[in-house]
């Protein structure tokens, strides 16, 4: 057993997740020093202090690692970031003055990156740098969450919920509430949406009129003159047909995103899915034949009883549907998901594996013309990797970028949704949640939008007939 000290240096919680990093819960604990001095080390233990001399989280930081790595003979490939967005640390070390070299060297020596973790954050910030300081003045982005799903995946911990028909509709009654009183209040704030992102749950679980009604609500509600890109998830290939389609297209969605995670039958069937490797195929060639400007496909790496070989076999199945998006997550064992209960170590076990898909699968798709374009990590991914999403040149959503820079106001809708206000003057984001049960989201949809008023929209009166 591990017993670490981490004593007088600040923001503990990015040291845990470093400690998480290396090691499972069930093998270290944190400690506090006892103030009367009794042992609370036993025999056997690995004991880590951190010198009284380090004050700073990141000396903190890279004391820790130097630690763990010489105890445990592993090293990470990150180093000791522990955050969601290090694409944004390259922007910053940027935007001090630093030098493309430069950067580099710190991202080695200061942060423990590879150096191959480090080309890739540069060649993604590099990509980004069209979007960037693009952003008008009163743009934000729109999320509105349909937490519904046909089945709920092993690994899965979001929003999600399967349910009857009749408990869909006063959840889209309720959302519809929110709606109108979101495009109003950003109409009065003189704030307009750039993009617009429907997601889930799976939101083409709706019947083509509820989905309809919901399109046309939300453009009836905000003003879609200036709207940049217009995003549906069609997540489920067994919830895609020609007329949901193209209720989709008629109402203006430009983006979509058909998920198939593997093309692997015995995959589909092990982590809960009902749909066929072949029901993906003809849902790409429905939606090309419907003429979306923009088909995203999401894989995992990483799935259960996958080999490195299995999951190549369907990242290029997927390239030969020719996708304009491909994001490659790898899988990352949540506490809220079934995978969790029934391997809580799943994730440290499975890092060479899914680290040598990854290798492999970022050549194949550089050969196939696809460019890294925005990444994101997440606790307990295996071996501790990350998020990246490839697209054809051209093909990049803006809305996936502009939520991993921080720097734009993302009003979120529905259950589940989180909403983050950027002040620009502090360069500051504050979170105004919404409730994650969908039954509780109905019953205070006034609370919701309460919030909202109070949070966001602090000058809002309603307008009186």
């Amino acid at each position: 057993m591990y017993k670490i000290y981490f004593n007088r240096v600040k923001q503990v919680y990015e040291l845990g997740e470093l400690v998480r990093m290396f090691l499972p819960p069930s093998e270290f604990s944190i400690l506090e020093e006892d103030p009367l001095g009794q042992p609370l080390e036993e025999e056997g233990d690995i004991v880590i202090r951190l010198p009284d001399s380090i004050t700073t989280r990141d000396d903190g930081k890279r004391y820790l690692y130097d630690q763990l790595k010489k105890y445990t003979g592993r090293s990470l490939e990150w180093g000791t970031l522990t955050g969601v967005r290090p694409v944004k640390l390259v922007g910053d070390l940027l935007a001090a003055g630093n030098t493309p070299e430069q950067v580099l060297e710190c991202l080695e020596e200061q942060y423990y990156l590879s150096r191959e973790k480090a080309e890739l954050l540069m060649s993604i910030r590099k990509t980004q740098l069209p979007y960037l300081n693009t952003e008008a003045a009163g743009a934000i982005g729109v999320y509105i969450g349909i937490p519904f799903c046909p089945t709920r995946c092993i690994y899965c911990s979001f929003t999600s919920n399967q349910v009857s028909y009749e408990k869909v509709l006063p959840y889209l009654d309720a959302l519809e509430q929110e709606i109108r009183f979101a495009g109003e209040a950003v109409t009065k704030q003189g704030w307009y949406p750039e993009s617009v992102y429907i997601g889930g749950g799976t939101p083409t679980t709706l019947k083509d009129q509820d989905m309809e009604k919901l399109l046309k609500t939300v453009r009836t509600s905000f003003d879609f003159e200036r709207v940049k890109e217009f995003t549906v998830e069609a997540g489920r290939p067994d919830t895609i047909t020609e007329s949901k389609l193209a209720v989709l297209k008629e109402n203006g969605v430009d983006r979509i995103c058909i998920n198939p995670q593997s093309m692997n039958q015995e995959t589909l069937d092990r982590i809960g899915r009902l749909h066929r490797s072949e029901d993906v195929a003809e849902a790409f060639r429905t939606a090309q034949k419907i003429g979306f400007k923009v088909i995203n496909a999401d894989l995992i790496a990483g799935l259960p009883g996958e080999e490195p070989e299995d999951f190549l076999y369907s990242l290029k199945s997927i390239i030969d549907l020719k996708p304009d998006n491909i994001t490659v997550h790898t899988l990352a064992v949540k506490r809220a998901s079934r995978l969790k209960e029934i391997d809580e170590h799943y994730s440290y076990r499975q890092g060479e594996k899914v680290r040598l898909m990854l290798n492999s699968g970022q050549q194949i798709l550089r050969d196939a013309g696809y460019v890294p374009y925005y990444l994101y990590r997440q606790k307990q991914m295996a071996g501790n990797l990350e998020n990246v999403g490839y697209c054809f040149p051209g093909k990049e959503s803006l809305y996936n970028i502009r939520i991993m820079e921080e720097n734009q106001t993302i009003l979120a809708l529905g259950a589940g949704g989180i909403s983050k206000v950027w002040y620009p003057d502090e360069n500051r984001l504050e979170r105004i949640p919404n409730v994650s049960n969908y039954e509780i989201y109905i019953e205070r949809i006034e609370e919701m939008i309460q919030r909202k008023k109070d949070g966001i929209f602090t000058g809002f009166k309603e307008e009186r007939q």
